[in-house]
């Protein structure tokens, strides 16, 4: 298994295969519209936008599961976060990353990189998840590790 064998729905609605991203590296977010974490939309905007070109591809994900962080609908959710912060990576329907109602992608990523003292649960929003060429599940970071601090290990994937 890897996280091309999964469907996804964007944020317009449509039914995307993870299988569309192979041979890409792949930073795979837990995204909110009203977290103290918001703000890192302009650091993860700005990965995108450096390293597109060179095969990176961004992934949001909307989830209200952590006090209400995100209650908008999709198209709410898109527009705050095109209006506010530029985003043009692809972002998708929102999804629960936690409990029975978990997407299957995140249900798979969860289990491919545990997170602290070896939990599945995620445990806020912009907890991200960082995928090689190959769709191996490489190394999940905290809401804590900023877009900036990311760059390096996408840089030596993209090499």
């Amino acid at each position: 298994m890897s996280v091309y064998d999964y469907q996804v729905e964007d944020i317009k609605g449509a039914k995307r295969d993870m299988s569309e991203f192979k041979g890409k590296v792949l930073l795979i977010v837990n995204t909110a519209s009203k977290c103290g974490f918001t703000p890192q939309f302009s650091g993860l905007e700005s990965l995108y936008e450096k390293y597109k070109e060179q095969g990176l591809e961004v992934l949001g994900f909307p989830c209200n599961q952590f006090m209400q962080q995100d209650p908008g609908e999709n198209a709410e959710i898109a527009e705050f976060c095109q209006l506010n912060y530029g985003v043009s990576f692809p972002m998708f329907a929102k999804i629960d990353v936690n409990g029975d109602s978990a997407h299957p992608l995140y249900k798979f990523l969860k289990s491919q990189s545990k997170g602290l003292l070896g939990t599945e649960a995620i445990k806020w929003n912009f907890t991200k998840f960082l995928v090689d060429k190959n769709g191996k599940v490489l190394e999940r970071f905290p809401p804590t590790a900023t877009p900036e601090k990311l760059e390096k290990p996408i840089k030596e994937l993209l090499a």
